[in-house]
Formats: C-alpha cells, structure tokens, sequence
C-alpha cells in the first residue's frame, strides 16, 4: 500500500535509528511502508523509572537543560535537514486491546497530552489522536532521534507497560510516509472497517481540541487540515464508503452471528452509553429489524435524541442506577462508554440470571469501548461470553477483499493532497529568509540614516524634514527588497516555481550571510532552554 524510501533516505534514517538508541526494524534496511496487516515495528531501549523523589526531580530537570545546552553547542549537526514530522504509535494492527487501553488519552484530555510532550526537549509541535482502534501521536521535532526517545519515554511511563513489551508494537513514520499514513487513516485506508466514517469526525476533533487550547502548531495543523481534506475527496471521489460499516455496525453484525438466527430479532437487547459509538449501534440495530432497544446512560437528554432521530424502534431509557437490573433483564449487552475501570467484572456476571435456552443460554457481552468496560475475565462464567473490538475483525474479513480494490482508487487522491502539503511546507522555508533579510536592510537603513543625520546635525533639520528623510530611506529600502522578496514568495502549487524560490533563498542567504538555518534552530532550542529553566 506505501511506497519504499529512497537509498539515501533509508542510510540517513538507519543513522538516526541508531542515534536513537532504536534499532531498525526488522526486515528492511530502508524502513519502508508497508501494508496495514504488516506494520514496521519499532524497537527501542526506553527506560521507565518509578516515581522520583524531589532530589531526583531537581536532578532530572538540570540533566534536561543541561542536554539542550549541549544540544545547542552542537546545533550545526542538524542543519542540513529541516525539522521532521513524524508519527510513532500503536493500532488494532500492531497490538491488541489490553494495550491500546492502557495508552487510551481521553478526548478531554488531548490538550494536557499535548502540552505535556512539547514540554519535552526536542518536540515543537505535537498532536495525540487515540480511538478505540489506534493510539497515535504526531510531533514535529527539532532532532527527530531524540525526539523519539522521548515520546517512547513519555508512552511508557504514561502506561506503564515495561519496555521490552513495548517496543515490539509500535510503529513510526517520518516526514512524507507520517504525513501520507495521516492521510490514510483520515480517508478510512488505515481502520479495521476500510472505508469506515467515524475516524474522519475523529480527526476533526483532533484539529477542534488543538483551536480550542492553543496546543497545535502550523505545521500540525495544516497536516491535520489537508488530511481532512483528502478523507472527504476519497469518500466523495471514490466508492470506497459505499457499503461500508462502521466499528459500530460490525459490533452489531457480530452479536446477530452469534445468536441464533430464529432469535436474532427477538434477543432482547441493551446497550450501555448514548456516545456518538451508541447512537450507531442502536442505529444498525434498528436498521436490522429490531423493534426495542434499551439504553442505559446517565442522562435521558440523549436518549431522548436516540429517539426523535429513530422513530422505527422503541426505545427505553434506564438511568445509570438500573445498570444491573437492566443486565439482567438482557441476552445482549453491548458497552460503549469513557468508563476508566470496566463495569462488568466476573463477579457481576455470576450473579446475573442465565439466559433463555433458546439463545443457548450464553448472555453475550460486545465491548466497543477502548478502555474495556468488560473485563475479559467474564468470559469465564459458563453462561457469558465477551467480545471486544479486535474480535470484530471476524465481520470485516469477508468484505475486505473488495474494499482493498477500491482503496487503490484512494492512493491517488492521497498522493496529490500529499504533494499538496509537501509543496506548502516547502514553501514556508523562505519566510525565515524573508524576515532575515528586511531585518538586515532595516539595520543597514537605520545605521547610516543615524550617520546621515549626525553630520546635518540635529538643529538644523525640521521634524518635516527629518520625516522627509526617513521616509525617503524607507522607499529607497522597500524598492530595492521588492524585486528579492517577490522572489522569495510562492503559494507552493508549481514545482517548477518552488524549485526556484528555494534556489533564491539560498542565493540570498549566501550573498548576505544570513545563516537562517541556523539561526532558526538557535532560536527554538533557546526557547526550550529558557522554558526548561523557567519551568524549573
């Protein structure tokens, strides 16, 4: 489904691989993408300390200053490349739910997630989208390497999960393969359910989060934007969505496999929560032929939405009080809230009644929710059986096939959306140069209109006169810098026209000695080493 990196790209990043302290994944020397099913996985030495004391803080604080300080003396090592995007996470692909509930970020809690890992040494910029089906983080770093190890740092302490266990599930993509693996996900090439609607209003949400608490940069947000934007031409321009179902549909495709087909319609079914998740497992139900629904949530409010918006179905709201009762009264339960901790254990299990022996007498629990909200255990009861999103893939299995053809169709939209993006980040390599270079003809005005002004002498000048003067060394200034900077500006659309523009910024840097490389990143890692300082 990806294309492979290029020679050089790939000596390059076994370089970094290295730097790191991340071996390369196995089986390619050039780290290339590779289809959904079979991820690169990324293995890396991270160490996750328990929880310090103050003098162990203090210290950890100091070392981090103290690595951006080196970090600055040897700054010329990293100006040959600009700062890199990437994506380092897990997925329904690489690892399964017992750890992808443990990394789960609440959507409410995007905005912290977010400032804490731009809070680390080398990362910029930062976006978390976690879905019950992936956990995935995107950064733009000053030293990608190192930026790396920090994320990897960060996910397992955040998780918990001991290193070893870790480094066997994730993945990571750099600079155009993050961007196009963005952009897949977006257009539903990347879920369990291909062609799937929900991720698309997922990462809409991503780009919401970030303009409500301030956390996303530029070049995030544009990335999450156009990627927005490719997602709605693959589903307008290609078929890849006609017939497609969505987690939720498949959770409900699931349960009627498992029922007995004279008792599909009338099993008697509850479900738990009225999320965006519910609403479309109550949806698919209804659309099947069931005829009552109840639905726990703590509030009636959006039951009552459930309701006006499907008028087919009865629907019946129990307060999160009956939660049990109602269990009891079920032969499936499927679960679909932000619960932290599960709500089904095995010992609520054994104590619900069995149910009728026309269904088997198996009480069937579909988890939906990432974190759980029945725990696996449950299964252990003889007349209860649980299953879970990754359980899912057996729905998706038999239609999967098709859809794959369709998603060829899709790679064409992403490739010129990803050119698209390419060609604008390229384009904003000029805007350092551009500043740069009127602040340079700035100083030089300023400098010999003050010498100017001296040998006239000040008694012998208006203010009209002395406005005249400025105001003539100003025009003389913006005439002479209109013609470089026209040349240093494009919207990014024409190869041919940002090939040149790139070449005329490095002419210019050249001729006045700009350095805006690496001025820029002396600029950034001494702002992280002031916000380290001030933090400390």
């Amino acid at each position: 489904m990806m294309a492979s990196t290029s020679t050089a790209s790939a000596t390059a990043m076994a370089g970094a691989f290295a730097a790191a302290g991340v071996n390369k994944p196995r089986g390619s020397a050039a780290c290339p993408r590779v289809p959904a099913g079979g991820r690169q996985r990324l293995s890396c030495v991270v160490r996750c300390d328990a929880g310090p004391g103050v003098p162990a803080q203090m210290a950890a604080m100091a070392a981090s200053v103290a690595a951006l300080e080196q970090f600055k003396i040897s700054a010329d090592r990293y100006m040959k490349e600009k700062s890199s995007i990437a994506v380092i996470g897990l997925s329904i692909h690489t690892a399964p739910v017992e750890m992808r509930e443990k990394l789960a970020v609440a959507e409410e809690l995007w905005p912290r997630a977010v400032a804490e890992l731009t809070n680390l040494n080398h990362i910029e910029e930062a976006a978390v989208l976690s879905t019950c089906n992936r956990m995935e983080i995107y950064v733009v770093a000053l030293s990608w390497n190192r930026g790396i190890r920090e994320i990897v740092d960060w996910m397992s302490m955040k998780s918990g999960i001991p290193a070893a266990e870790l480094r066997e599930h994730l993945f990571m993509f750099r600079d155009s393969d993050a961007t196009r693996h963005l952009f897949e996900v977006s257009s539903g090439l990347d879920s369990l359910v291909l062609g799937e609607g929900q991720i698309l209003a997922q990462v809409k949400q991503v780009v919401r989060s970030g303009q409500n608490s301030g956390g996303l940069g530029k070049n995030i947000d544009r990335m999450f934007k156009d990627a927005i934007t490719a997602g709605k031409r693959v589903r307008s321009e290609t078929n890849i969505s006609c017939g497609a179902v969505s987690v939720s549909s498949a959770a409900v495709e699931l349960a009627l496999m498992k029922l007995p087909k004279s008792e599909c319609l009338s099993a008697r079914m509850l479900l738990i929560g009225a999320g965006k998740m519910g609403r479309l497992v109550a949806k698919h139900l209804a659309a099947k032929g069931c005829k009552k629904v109840v639905i726990v949530n703590r509030s009636v409010e959006r039951v009552d939405a459930i309701r006006e918006e499907m008028q087919g179905i009865e629907i019946v709201y129990r307060p999160l009080t009956e939660m049990y009762e109602a269990a009891a009264d079920a032969d499936v339960v499927f679960t679909s809230t932000s619960s932290e901790s599960p709500l089904f254990t095995k010992e609520h299990a054994e104590a619900l009644p069995p149910v009728s022996g026309a269904l088997g007498g198996v009480r069937l629990f579909v988890d939906i929710s990432v974190p759980r909200n029945v725990s696996a255990c449950v299964s252990d009861v003889g007349h209860a059986r649980v299953y879970n999103v990754d359980d899912l893939k057996e729905v998706v299995e038999a239609n999967k096939e098709d859809r794959l053809r369709k998603a060829m169709e899709a790679q064409t939209i992403i490739s010129e959306e990803l050119k698209r993006f390419e060609a604008w980040r390229d384009s904003m390599e000029t805007v350092p140069t551009i500043k740069k270079l009127r602040s340079y003809a700035d100083r030089v005005r300023a400098s010999e209109l003050d010498k100017c002004l001296q040998k006239i002498g000040e008694d012998a000048l208006t203010k009209k006169m002395r406005r005249s003067i400025e105001q003539l060394s100003t025009g003389i200034v913006n005439r002479l810098l209109h013609g470089p900077l026209q040349h240093l500006r494009c919207d990014g659309t024409d190869n041919r026209t940002l090939d040149e523009t790139l070449e005329n910024m490095h002419a210019l840097n050249r001729m006045f000695g700009l350095d805006t490389e690496k001025a820029v990143m002396e600029q950034k890692i001494k702002t992280k080493v002031e916000k380290q300082k001030t933090q400390n």
